[in-house]
């Protein structure tokens, strides 16, 4: 059969397949699917039903809306949803035997969590309420509405994707009666309060809730065991970190959760923790496991991939995510200290429930040539099947690249990893381009999981060269912790290492036509590289920082992350101009195209416009597309037409000079 390559609009043909959820007998599962719809320019998320013994599918919510959050009720007879058809996540409600779903909230603020009660008559859910207001107060809306100032008083003022955060509303806890939808709300007090479990015999509590009156540098979210009735709190745990996604064991004898301290800020590796409810102790289930618990990937296609933190079985076993040598696997642990992996290397878990008896798993798995599909697991022999194939003719239709894996040493004869796709219709002594992409965080990590984006760069001609650098997630500590504090130093030195690593390896790969790509830490990194090198032919950069010092005052996490990441704050000015690339923009001879979304709160437009105006100032090969209504997050979940210019941008660059 013939294979055509990969297509930027490809975006539009490609199915995420998300979020399992088994049902309490452990025979069904729901799940959501989302794709893109070109027309509408927006994203559109469905329920869907799938029975375990026949694997036979069905879709059971329609319409051009996103759902997400499914949800089973203890007895099994129904799935509580979040969907956003009335504008605002809401809670809806929808019998496993089939009907209308419907509408439990019509919050002003909508839903932003839920958990059922064991009862089955009852929802506890986090939501939004203006100081002074209850859940279901209305505001007023007054289409005349002037303009008004903003008073801003704390450091966290605003937030990306968000933009301005209000200054008096607060995230309440509340339940709601599913017979007579009365609201109760069950928190109180000027703090944000997350809803973090509800226990089986329904008597208690999750919350996590820092209620100190500065939040400006509190850096940590408590959990609170709480008693429903009396209401009476038992401290889990108040350490400098976060920590949630807690989960009760079915007796209700003990909580798991996650979360990870702040001995190397937020390089720190998580963990898994259990808290025993009747002495009070609590233990680090994964403290012998050099590797972060949960799934730090970067790519660019799946849609709200939500998975569980942890989760129990009946025999008090424990599942939870691990990233791990570019892989995310799932792991299996017992109270006792027993601990491996229970799913295989070379791809990404994603999505993940297990049965009540630990028995089967139903998990989300992508890999580098494939975008995604639910398969089932039976966890003793770790034999699987796929349960969907939502992207099977997708697979079929279109030549996707196999990336090698590579391993090389980096600065300090560390081990480095990363990953070299060749040109798609590759020829043996045919020479081609190269194009270098580096992942943002820095603490996340590229691995064997399905990129549109690399997929696309192999179509065009070019090949890939993608590479964990000191920083990276899913090796040790000592490896994500070793760029603090020396941005442009080793990471620098192990990018171009790896470089080095494939041109002498592959005599295919043209030195003189090379290209370098990265958004954020990435987009950093590559406006580094051209300061410092001219080896490079071409350069994209992405919502990428240039200039410390004003990143300092613009970011909105600029304040802290400057004095984590470089170690200096605005009372070293020294230090934050010695690792701005700015400062090397006369070193600059590469031409240099610069992307940056007009809302990013992260690394603000204003990095963008400094990089551009200082480059045209001095005579460089530089120009600058802006994106209009698009965040930090334009790559991933950005409106899907931006989203094809911006790669269109990327590739015509690199076509121009490559």
């Amino acid at each position: 059969m013939t294979t055509r390559k990969l297509e930027v609009n490809d975006l539009f043909k490609l199915q995420s397949v998300t979020d399992p959820n088994v049902s309490p007998n452990g025979n069904e599962a729901v799940f959501v699917k989302t794709h893109i719809d070109e027309e509408e320019n927006s994203y559109i998320a469905n329920l869907f039903h799938i029975d375990l013994n026949s694997n036979e599918t069905t879709q059971w919510t329609y319409g051009k809306h996103r759902v997400s959050s499914p949800k089973w009720s203890a007895d099994g007879k129904q799935i509580a949803f979040l969907s956003n058809r009335d504008e605002k996540n809401q809670v809806y409600v929808l019998s496993a035997r089939g009907g209308e779903a419907k509408q439990l909230t019509t919050f002003e603020k909508g839903v932003s969590s839920f958990h059922w009660s064991p009862c089955g008559k009852k929802i506890w859910f986090t939501a939004t309420v203006k100081e002074g207001k209850t859940f279901t107060d209305k505001e007023d809306k007054d289409e005349k509405k002037k303009p008004e100032p903003v008073r801003v008083t704390k450091m966290k003022y605003k937030m990306d994707s968000v933009g301005l955060l209000p200054q008096d509303t607060y995230s309440q806890i509340g339940v709601i009666n599913l017979e007579t939808e009365e609201v109760e709300q069950f928190t109180e007090g000027n703090h944000q309060h997350s809803l973090q479990a509800i226990s089986h015999d329904g008597k208690q509590l999750v919350m996590g809730v820092n209620r100190e009156e500065n939040l400006d540098y509190e850096f940590r979210q408590p959990l609170y065991l709480v008693d429903i009735d009396s209401k009476e709190e038992t401290v889990i745990i108040d350490e400098e970190g976060y920590y949630g996604g807690a989960r009760f064991s079915f007796d209700d004898s003990s909580i798991a959760f996650v979360g990870s301290d702040r001995g190397f800020q937020n390089a720190t590796h998580g963990n898994v923790y259990v808290y025993d409810v009747k002495r009070g102790n609590t233990i680090n289930v994964t403290e012998s496991l050099d590797a972060p618990v949960g799934d730090h990937m970067v790519a660019d296609h799946q849609q709200a991939a939500n998975m569980p933190s942890v989760v129990w079985t009946k025999d008090d076993h424990l599942y939870f995510p691990v990233s791990t040598m570019g892989d995310v696997r799932l792991y299996f642990a017992t109270l006792e200290g027993e601990m491996y992996p229970a799913t295989a290397e070379n791809e990404q878990v994603y999505g993940y429930d297990i049965t009540k008896d630990g028995m089967t798993a139903v998990i989300a798995v992508s890999s580098s040539t494939n975008p995604g599909e639910l398969y089932k697991q039976t966890i003793t022999t770790g034999e699987r099947e796929a349960i969907t194939s939502f992207n099977k003719d997708y697979v079929d239709e279109v030549q996707l690249i196999e990336p090698e894996a590579i391993t090389y040493k980096g600065q300090g004869d560390w081990d480095v990893h990363g990953w070299l796709m060749k040109p798609a219709d590759f020829k043996e002594g045919e020479n081609y381009p190269l194009v270098v992409n580096i992942h943002g965080g820095p603490h996340a990590m590229y691995g064997n999981t399905f990129f549109h984006e690399m997929q696309l760069l192999a179509a065009q001609g070019w090949g890939v060269l993608y590479v964990n650098p000191r920083g990276s997630h899913s090796y040790t500590q000592e490896f994500v912790d070793g760029v603090r504090g020396d941005y442009g130093g080793g990471d620098y030195a192990d990018i171009m290492a790896g470089l080095d690593a494939v041109l002498a390896d592959n005599a295919w790969i043209d030195a003189d036509r090379l290209g370098v790509t990265g958004g954020s830490y990435g987009g950093f990194m590559t406006n580094w590289i051209v300061g410092h090198t001219n080896r490079f032919k071409a350069a994209v950069t992405q919502r990428s920082i240039c200039n410390w010092i004003s990143f300092f005052g613009v970011s909105d996490i600029g304040y802290y992350f400057s004095d984590w990441q470089i170690g200096a704050n605005m009372r070293d000015v020294d230090t934050l101009w010695k690792h701005s690339p700015l400062k090397y923009a006369e070193n600059v001879e590469t031409p240099l195209l610069i992307l940056h979304s007009e809302r990013d709160f992260r690394c603000p437009i204003e990095q963008a416009e400094q990089l551009y105006i200082t480059l045209r100032s001095m005579g460089k090969e530089t120009e600058f597309v802006r994106f209009p209504e698009a965040d930090h997050n334009l790559s991933r979940t950005g409106k899907p037409n931006l989203r094809i210019e911006r790669l269109n941008e990327i590739t015509g660059w690199f076509e121009k000079y490559l």
